[in-house]
C-alpha cells in the first residue's frame, strides 16, 4: 500500500526508467517532505541503480551539519529560502555520487507560517553536476500538511525530468 497518488508514481517511475538508461544516479536533500521524495522513488522496482542516498535535514544543524548549507545563510535568510534550498542541493549533489539532486525547504503546515512565509510556501531547487539550476518558488497555499508535502514530491520529481 503506498501513500502516493498514481500521478507521483507515474513520475517516479520514468524517473527511473531514463535516468538508469542513461546510468545517472539521483540524491535528495529533504526537509518538510521528511524523506518522501527518496521513498516515492525508491517505490519504483530498479531505483537502487538511480537513487544513490537521500538527506532527511530537519533541523538547521542537520542542513549545516549534512549538506554544508552556511550559518550565515539560515541566520539571515532563514530555513525556508531560495538561498538555503540552493545551498541544499549543492551540498547533496556534491557529499554524494548523483548527476543530479533536488532539495526542499517549505513549510507543509498546518503551524509555523507567518505573513512573510505562510503556510503552503516551499522552496525548491535542482542541480546537475554540469551546473544547471532550477529553483521554484511555490505557494501552494494551506490545503493541509499531506496535501503540501505530496504537491511538493510531485513537484521535485517534475524538476528532475525538466533538468536531465
Amino acid at each position: 500500500m503506498t501513500m502516493f497518488t498514481a500521478e507521483i508514481l507515474a513520475l517516479a517511475e520514468k524517473i527511473i526508467r531514463e535516468f538508469s538508461a542513461e546510468e545517472l544516479m539521483v540524491s535528495t536533500a529533504e526537509s518538510c517532505t521528511g524523506g518522501l521524495i527518496a521513498g516515492a522513488l525508491t517505490e519504483i522496482s530498479g531505483s537502487s541503480a538511480v537513487v544513490d542516498r537521500g538527506f532527511v535535514t530537519y533541523t538547521n544543524t542537520a542542513k549545516m551539519e549534512m549538506l554544508g548549507v552556511q550559518e550565515q545563510t539560515l541566520a539571515r535568510f532563514g530555513a525556508v529560502s531560495e538561498e538555503t534550498a540552493r545551498q541544499m542541493v549543492h551540498g547533496a549533489l556534491f557529499r554524494s555520487r548523483a548527476a543530479f539532486a533536488v532539495a526542499v525547504t517549505g513549510i507543509a503546515g498546518p503551524g509555523g507560517g507567518s505573513a512573510e512565509k505562510p503556510v503552503g510556501l516551499v522552496h525548491l531547487a535542482a542541480k546537475s553536476r554540469q551546473g544547471a539550476l532550477m529553483h521554484h518558488k511555490m505557494l501552494y497555499g494551506d490545503i493541509g500538511r499531506d496535501k503540501v508535502r505530496l504537491a511538493t514530491v510531485k513537484t521535485a520529481l517534475e524538476m528532475l525530468l525538466a533538468l536531465k
